[in-house]
Order: structure tokens, then C-alpha cells, then sequence
């Protein structure tokens, strides 16, 4: 990682040294399409790490924050690549001595000819579909499922444009920049495939990982137990998550983040699900017995994150899950308090009830239940009243994006410092 950022960095400090001697400075647009090209190739080298799934980073950064980075980096990556194409085909029209206007057809059937350049076209139509494919209502209507399918032609479109960048006019000639190019590519792919393909099928074959058990928690809610052996070699802690690949004809291709829902065990981890879509839903009825690939533990939200002797729970929607097992993992000592809010739109969404009440009373927790549609149940007055002293506690957070959105802003208003706030945040 610390050698492509270096890399990177040397391409571009050294890009104007990049042309042979004697040759007059490139014109605007050349400058620009080279420019851009260069950034492009750079950026994509960065999207990739950031979705490798190394551990420094997923234990360190925190996935929510490298997906948040991503998403956001995804559309200056492809705006760099358009503009990396409009500058070429506008600078050859220029350098034919064309008008620009007249002569795009033309200058686009010229640089067509140029080496690779087919394939990077190919490659920036997939970028487009991609992101098309991603806008919020565009990837709603598809579904989760057939959206990361596309999602996945990204790595097509960067390998097909790979060939291009070492033949484009900025590494041509230059072998030992062409060499670490390359190899700085070698390295991301490989980091992705090690660790979400092969780490993962190696770890859940070593730990004979099966479903060993499905219970209905209530209407589209079930817990699925998954056995192994020697779990404890995971060093899986309660508030963390696997990606979870069910091997059967429906579920092979999707990899679920879960959290787990109880302290992880050395012979079973346990996750809870709730049917919101069409993968979820068909997860209701996993039959027992079902080999699983599982990948992880990713997630900073453990007990050790702790700083603080009073803690606060808060859970909203499916963000109960990890606090279930934080509740139980937490150390409480005697003065300690720990209190769990847990917010649902009506009694009918709580889930796990028996079990928290159960939890509760043996660690002398206290649990509040918030509900109602009132945006405002957990604002920051409503903190205050609820939990007067909040401002002193370690707070745990997960919930959906709007609803942790709202609590993190009356967090911060109550003053509870940032580094107090410990969270998970629903992918992005």
C-alpha cells in the first residue's frame, strides 16, 4: 500500500519529465487527456485497495469508512476517464488541424486505431453502465443482488483498460515505470483475490463451517446458527460481522454482512436475519446442513473499544443484532451502568426480546424501548431525558443510515465526545 501511494506520487511529480528532449511542451489538450488519464489510472489502483479487504485496513480504517470513501471516489474515477476521452479525441481533431466541431467523428476513428484503445473504449461504456446502474432509484429497481452483479463488470472494465495504460503515450518508452506499474496492479488484484476469495473458502474449510440450526424469531426474522470447530481461531468478537456466502443454488453468489447476534462461541457463531428483500427473504428457509463460506471478523465495534465505566446501547432496525451481543460480552463491574435504547417503529419490530430481557436482568442492564414514527425520539433532548447523563457514557451505535445520522448529530450536541462514539454503519 505505503509503495503504490509512492508510486503514485512519484508519477505525478515527475509527469512533466516524462517527455524526451528536445520535444516542445504538449498542447493544452493533450496535457489534459494525458493528465487525466494518468489520474484515472492512479484512482482505480485506490478503488481497488480500498475494497481488497486487507485486515490493516478493515481493522484499522473501519469498512464503513473505506466503502464511504469509495462510493465517493467512484464518480471523480469516472469523470477523470471521460475526461481523459474527450480531451484525446478533441486533441486530435486539433492536431489534424481540424475544427473540433467538424471533425470529432473523424478524430474518434483515429484514435479507435490507436493500440488497446478499443478495449479501453469497451471499458469506459462498462464504467458508464456501472454507474448508471448506481444511481439511488436505477439500483433500487434492480435489487441489491442484480445491481452487484454489474457492480462486479468494474474489475472487466479496469483490466481491459490495463493494457492501454502501459501503451498510452505516458509509460511508453519508459520500461522501469512500466514494470512498477504493473506490478503495483499484480499487487492489488492479488490482495483481492487472497482475501475475498481465497482466505475465506480456506478459513471456512478449516473450521468445517455448516448450519447447524434456523429459528423463527418472529414474522420474517430467524436466527441461523453456524457450527464449526476451533472457532475461537477466528478471533471473532461480539459487535463485529462476517460476510457470509450460503453455498446453495440461490445464495452462492452473494456474500450477507452480518453481524453476529450472541457472544461467539468456540463450536458456533450466530447471526439474525430480517427478510427486506429478495435475498433475505429467501434465507428464511436455509435448510440445516448448508455448507458456509464466511469472511471475516471485520468490524471495530467490540468490547475493547471501550474508554469510558457507564456505557450506552443505542440499536435501531437490524442494528439490534450486534448490540445483543455486545449487552452480554461488555464487562460490568459493580457502579457500572449500561443502558440499551432500542428503537422500532411499533412493538410489533422488536426482535430478540426474550433473550435482551433475559441479558438485561442478569447484568443488571437496563433496556428502553423507543417507539413511534416521531423523527425526533431521539433527538437531542430527547438523549437528555432518556439518559441524563449520556455526555459521560461510551456510546455504541448502529442503526440505518438516517436514523444513525440523526443520533450521531444529538450525540454531538449533548457533548459526547467524538472519540466516546463507537459505530457500525450499514453499508453505503
Amino acid at each position: 500500500m505505503v509503495t503504490i501511494a509512492a508510486l503514485g506520487a512519484l508519477m505525478l511529480a515527475t509527469r512533466p519529465l516524462l517527455q524526451p528532449p528536445g520535444m516542445p511542451p504538449l498542447p493544452p489538450l493533450s496535457l489534459l487527456a494525458q493528465t487525466s488519464g494518468l489520474l484515472a489510472g492512479y484512482g482505480a489502483l485506490v478503488m481497488l485497495l480500498l475494497v481488497a479487504r486487507q485486515p490493516v485496513l478493515e481493522r484499522g480504517v473501519g469498512p464503513h469508512v473505506l466503502a464511504r470513501w469509495h462510493s465517493r471516489l467512484a464518480p471523480v474515477f469516472l469523470l477523470l476517464v471521460l475526461v481523459h476521452a474527450g480531451a484525446a479525441v478533441a486533441a486530435a481533431a486539433w492536431l489534424g488541424r481540424r475544427r473540433i466541431g467538424a471533425s470529432v467523428l473523424d478524430a474518434a476513428v483515429r484514435v479507435l486505431t490507436l493500440p488497446w484503445v478499443p478495449a479501453a473504449t469497451v471499458a469506459t461504456l462498462v464504467l458508464v453502465v456501472v454507474a448508471v446502474t448506481s444511481i439511488r432509484g436505477a439500483r433500487r429497481a434492480l435489487g441489491h443482488e442484480r445491481w452487484k452483479g454489474i457492480h462486479l463488470l468494474t474489475y472487466v472494465a479496469i483490466a481491459l483498460g490495463f493494457g492501454h495504460q502501459l501503451a498510452g503515450p505516458d509509460l511508453r518508452g519508459h520500461v522501469a515505470l512500466q514494470i512498477a506499474w504493473s506490478l503495483a496492479y499484480a499487487y492489488v488484484f492479488a490482495a483481492l483475490l487472497h482475501h475475498r476469495l481465497l482466505v475465506p473458502v480456506r478459513q471456512s474449510a478449516a473450521h468445517r463451517l455448516q448450519v447447524t440450526g434456523v429459528r423463527r424469531e418472529g414474522p420474517g426474522v430467524v436466527s441461523i446458527t453456524v457450527g464449526g470447530t476451533g472457532l475461537d481461531a477466528l478471533g471473532a468478537q461480539s459487535g463485529q460481522f462476517f460476510r457470509w456466502r450460503f453455498i446453495t443454488p440461490d445464495h452462492w453468489r452473494t456474500a450477507h454482512p452480518f453481524s453476529l447476534s450472541a457472544p461467539p462461541a468456540d463450536d458456533e457463531l450466530r447471526l439474525t436475519v430480517k427478510a427486506v428483500g429478495d435475498g433475505t427473504r429467501r434465507l428464511q428457509d436455509l435448510a440445516v446442513g448448508t455448507w458456509v463460506v464466511a469472511e471475516g471478523p471485520y468490524g471495530v465495534m467490540t468490547p475493547h473499544r471501550r474508554t469510558r465505566p457507564d456505557v450506552l446501547l443505542i440499536a435501531g432496525g437490524a442494528g439490534i443484532t450486534p448490540m445483543r451481543a455486545l449487552l452480554e460480552s461488555l464487562p460490568v463491574v459493580d457502579g457500572e451502568d449500561v443502558v440499551l435504547l432500542y428503537r422500532a417503529r411499533g412493538a410489533e419490530h422488536l426482535v430478540l426480546g426474550d433473550e435482551l430481557e433475559a441479558v438485561a436482568a442478569s447484568r443488571g442492564a437496563r433496556i428502553v424501548h423507543v417507539l413511534g414514527e416521531d423523527p425526533h425520539l431521539l433527538d437531542a433532548p430527547a438523549l437528555q431525558d432518556l439518559v441524563p447523563d449520556v455526555a459521560d457514557r461510551d456510546v455504541f451505535l448502529c442503526g440505518p443510515p438516517p436514523m444513525a445520522a440523526a443520533v450521531r448529530e444529538a450525540l454531538r450536541e449533548v457533548g459526547v465526545p467524538r472519540s466516546s462514539v463507537h459505530e457500525e454503519r450499514f453499508s453505503l
